[in-house]
């Protein structure tokens, strides 16, 4: 690391950081006002900065044009110089305050000695065990002190008083003075201490206790007792958390904000001083003086506001310190503490530049891992290109063009440093290059950058993209891409952030890129998947009598960017040529792929069924070397979900055939759809009289069925269920009816629907809505609840004035019987706006909520890292986990899988598994004549064929006390069933005809 420029300092490790409370005499020692410290409460004299005021010229620079008379440095090289001003009497530190009443309740008020026995047990045993935490020895000290009403030096002497009553004298001990003590309570800046008992017959029981008194207290503490209450004499004694001796910031701490002219606008804490000093001042006048004790005591307390409030202007009883515009003066603490203070705010956290930040627009035509950029920003960003051989003609050619053309060059910066500013200058063309000087370009096509969409939750909110210059004026993005960044199109805005460096570029390269993040080690499963009419067209395209004309094919085919230029051959030759949809989207899966899903619509009994393979509905999806057999594609093949097709292909074949494989598809599909079409209208949700005539007996039956349970309830004939009061059990069953009936005309309204409705299309598809969307628009809207609940009685036993006192009816209790087609009622959109609200006020609690927890447990864990020796470590280099995840394996890599030898009954396991080397019928079924004969002949394999059975029981018995619910799944960096199966299928191996493998080489391997 580099010295810091003009410091004659050495440059040395930290060993230690040790923290402390400033002495007076240290005070003093660091400020550069002495001997007399800040005694006038003005600024400026005659125009230049007063020796001894509130901007003593000893203390910075005040302008530019000034120097140091400190250290002689300008407004860049001088840090800043502390003062100070002697106060006249001494105040409480505010920060301390709470400190302060913790050590008095610990010694005593008249001998400053502590209440309990140094010497005894207990306060050994703290000393032993806080040894390493002396912060914390101060409230063991406490805990044992606050009982104590006697300074008696300790339990060993409670003896001694026990036969002294109120009236007697205590006796003093050597270890204590004998006195009563006072309770001490504090009120905002104020303490008092009052006696239950006092000492002397003329004793006042109740007094103000003066930060003086307090400071007489704390200098008597000795050092050895200030250890034992946890503060260490050379680093911070009790009696300097009073202030007698206040530090007064550097001016580069409170810089004046010079105004119009030759105005100055001084900062909160010089306005805060100077009402110091001036109080400061008045309180020395007064006591010279000879003033009353009544002026002296108020002077002293207004000393004790102003120091407070300089600290802290948000103390609790407190009257807020404002300026002259009525706004809060912005203290120390204010200053430090909270998001936008000097910790989070300005080192924790800082603004950047080389950012750009613009609305969010979609492109579908852009690759999942580019970025459309306004070339306006292309112009204001740029990336610092060194000169060489081989880019000089180049970069002089930008440099040419300079700031104002596109692509050009915004500045040079020389070899020795010196930076010109294109912008500006007259002639750009007159400028020549050398090698090593650095031209910082317009940002340009395919130039890396890291796009960031807040919040930013996991690591796929911040992700590296390829730039594309286009016109117009927001950012553009591929639909893919906005699931991982959790964005839409309604307004949201994202930020660009360009890397300075060939380093920074090369982590983004290899790290950052979309691609490499397809898969999140979250959950094993791709984070992006086909969305929206992207998703809707591969749906329809897809659908078993789905065919496509010449040159309809030929268009699309111009479209598939790894297109070979063959034509595939017709489904169907006469009388025309036609393809289908599933030939075109087979040329878009790479070869050698193989994957088996289903549809969202497959029926859950097909797969035990004769028509396992057959798939009546078309619900099955069969690829296999690449071609797509059968199935319609829906988001559970397309989407972000394990084991879909896009999961496949990234494991498979890498991130890069993944990215070339979103972009395809939607180019694609998208022109597909541009000949299919798809809208949705008025029609789409209007069902036939039948199915309306349905739905109005169902919502009858319902509600006669609910006056039949309010009935019963009112006639004591209803029973109450297990666990339930009568109430909670006539809730449970008019809710259980209604939300039948809410489900029933539901399913009659989407069983009248035919295959080709556009909203039941969109909800098979997966790319939008539900079938409880279906249904409300359709059928019936349902219950509306309000804290899990039916709709309260708002006031006078009813939920609303049109209704009768004490209706427990479905309308009057927030059923919706009409559907968003037909309309609400005024009472049922009331009831509707209800729920909705609940609704809105759960999202605004709980982001929030969960904002606040990400920031906690980020906080907790952002210094945990896997070292290269592969442990997992956090910053103090303590161990967490000998191995990521305690088995090494990267979670985007990682597959379930089933194991299959759990579940079945020990005949079926038998019956898959054991090898029977004497069952000849069996032999000569699955081997060739060859194998068959040797397997059978020789009795070593038969040897090795029982060892491999027996292994297998054992494995299985070890695995079910390991899995004991039967749950199979493991998960495995390869998938074995798709690595035999893709084995199978690239050597074309018939799985049912006889095989040359010598079973025994296969189990020795």
């Amino acid at each position: 690391m580099a010295a810091p420029e003009n410091s004659s300092a050495p440059l040395r490790p930290v060993k230690l950081i040790q923290f402390g409370i400033l002495s007076p005499e240290e005070i003093k020692r660091m400020s550069v006002t002495v001997p007399e410290g800040i005694r006038y409460p003005y600024t400026m004299e005659g125009g230049r900065p007063k020796i001894g005021g509130l901007m003593d010229p000893r203390q910075g620079v005040i302008d530019r044009a000034s120097k140091c008379r400190t250290c002689a440095g300008n407004m860049s090289t001088c840090p800043g110089h502390f003062g100070h001003i002697e106060l006249a009497k001494p105040v409480f530190h505010v920060g301390y305050l709470a400190k302060i009443v913790k050590i008095l309740r610990c010694v005593c008020y008249y001998c400053s000695r502590l209440l309990i026995d140094p010497s005894d047990e207990k306060v050994k045993d703290i000393l032993a065990k806080s040894k390493s935490h002396p912060r914390h020895r101060l409230q063991y000290i406490y805990d044992l002190a606050k009982t104590k009403t006697v300074c008696e030096g300790g339990d060993s002497m409670d003896s001694k008083f026990n036969h002294t009553t109120d009236l007697e004298e205590p006796k003093s001990t050597p270890s204590g003075c004998g006195r009563f003590q006072p309770k001490y309570r504090k009120a905002c800046l104020e303490l008092t201490a009052e006696w239950i008992k006092v000492n002397d017959d003329n004793q006042e029981k109740k007094i103000f206790l003066s930060a003086e008194r307090v400071l007489e207290i704390f200098k008597n503490i000795s050092d050895d007792d200030s250890y034992i209450i946890g503060m260490d004499p050379r680093f911070a004694r009790p009696d300097w958390t009073v202030i007698s001796v206040l530090p007064v910031p550097p001016l580069s701490v409170r810089p004046a904000v010079v105004m119009h002219g030759s105005a100055r606008n001084q900062d909160d804490l010089t306005h805060k001083l100077g009402d110091i000093v001036k109080c400061n001042q008045q309180l020395i006048r007064n006591e010279q003086n000879g003033a009353a004790s009544h002026i002296i005591l108020e002077d002293i307390k207004m000393l004790q506001f102003h120091v407070g409030t300089l600290i802290d202007n948000e103390i609790p009883g407190l009257p807020r310190a404002l300026q002259r515009g009525g706004r809060p003066l912005k203290s120390v603490k204010q200053r430090l503490k909270s998001k936008e203070g000097r910790v989070r705010g300005n080192l924790m956290g800082k603004r950047v530049d080389f950012s750009a930040r613009a609305v969010i627009t979609p492109d579908p035509n852009l690759s999942i891992d580019q970025v459309g950029v306004p070339r306006t920003i292309a112009q204001n960003l740029t990336f610092p290109e060194i000169v060489t051989p081989f880019n000089i003609d180049r970069m002089q050619e930008l440099v040419a063009r300079g700031n104002n053309q596109y692509p050009g060059a915004k500045y040079i910066i020389r070899d020795n440093g010196e930076r010109i500013d294109l912008r500006y200058h007259p002639k750009p063309s007159d400028l020549h290059l050398q090698f090593g000087y650095k031209v910082e370009r317009h940002l340009r096509d395919d130039d890396l950058i890291v796009f960031n969409r807040q919040p930013t939750l996991h690591k796929m909110s911040m992700m590296g993209h390829r730039v594309k210059i286009l016109p117009w004026s927001t950012f553009r993005l591929n639909l893919s891409v906005t699931t991982p960044y959790n964005a839409d199109f309604d307004g949201d805005e994202m930020n660009l952030h360009v890397p300075q460096s060939l380093e920074t570029k090369a982590e983004i390269q290899e790290l950052l890129m979309v691609p490499r993040n397809i898969m999140t080690p979250q959950s094993n499963r791709p984070v992006m998947g086909i969305v929206q009419d992207s998703l809707l067209a591969s749906s329809k395209m897809t659908k078993r009598d789905v065919f496509i004309e010449k040159e309809e094919v030929m268009k699309l085919l111009m479209w598939i960017p790894s297109w070979d230029g063959k034509m595939p051959q017709p489904a169907i030759l006469k009388p025309k040529p036609l393809w289908t949809g599933k030939q075109v989207f087979s040329l878009l899966i790479p070869d050698h792929t193989n994957c088996i899903r289903t549809h969202s619509t497959h029926p859950d009994n097909e797969d035990g069924s004769p028509y396992k393979w057959i798939s009546p509905g078309d619900t099955k999806v069969l690829i296999e070397n690449g071609v797509l057999l059968s199935g319609i594609l829906s988001k559970d093949t397309l989407g972000n979900k394990a084991g879909s097709l896009l999961h496949i292909i990234t494991m498979e074949w890498g991130h890069e055939v993944a990215r070339a494989f979103y972009g395809s598809v939607q180019m694609l599909v998208n022109n597909y759809l541009l000949i299919e079409g798809h809208s949705i209208g008025i029609g789409d949700t209007i069902a036939d009289s039948v199915t309306y005539n349905d739905i109005q007996r169902a919502i009858r039956q319902a509600k006669s069925d609910v006056i039949e349970v309010i009935k019963k309830a009112h006639n004591n004939e209803l029973e109450p269920s297990p666990g339930n009061t009568l109430r909670q059990t006539f809730e449970n069953q008019v809710n259980r009816i209604l939300n039948e009936a809410r489900d029933k005309t539901g399913s009659s309204a989407q069983r009248s629907l035919s295959e080709f409705n556009n909203f039941k299309v969109m909800v098979t598809a997966g790319s939008k809505g539900s079938k409880i969307n279906i249904s409300q628009v359709i059928a019936c809207v349902g219950q509306q609840n309000v804290e899990g609940k039916r709709i309260p009685f708002g006031f006078r036993h009813r939920t609303l004035p049109h209704f009768i006192k004490d209706d427990y009816g479905p309308e009057s209790k927030g059923f919706v019987e009409n559907s968003y087609l037909a309309g609400l009622t005024p009472n049922e959109f009331y009831f509707h706006a209800m729920g909705g609200r609940e609704g809105l006020i759960d999202t605004a609690v709980k982001t929030s909520e969960t904002g606040y927890i990400q920031r906690r447990l980020m906080k907790a864990m952002e210094g945990i890292v896997v070292q290269y020796d592969g442990t997992v470590r956090n910053s103090n280099r303590q161990l967490t986990q000998l191995r990521y995840g305690e088995d090494g394996m990267d979670g985007a890599f990682m597959e379930f899988q089933q194991l299959p030898g759990i579940k079945p009954s020990h005949a079926s396991f038998k019956r898959r598994f054991y090898f029977d080397c004497s069952d000849q019928r069996m032999l000569t079924r699955c081997f060739k004549e060859d194998v068959a004969w040797k397997v059978m002949k020789s009795t070593e394999d038969h040897e090795v064929l029982q060892q491999e059975w027996t292994q297998l029981q054992e494995d299985r018995e070890a695995l079910r006390s390991i899995f004991p619910t039967g749950n199979t799944k493991v998960a495995l960096p390869v998938n074995l069933g798709r690595l035999i199966w893709n084995a199978q299928k690239l050597f074309h191996l018939d799985v049912r005809g006889h095989t040359d493998l010598d079973p025994v080489k296969v189990v020795k391997g």
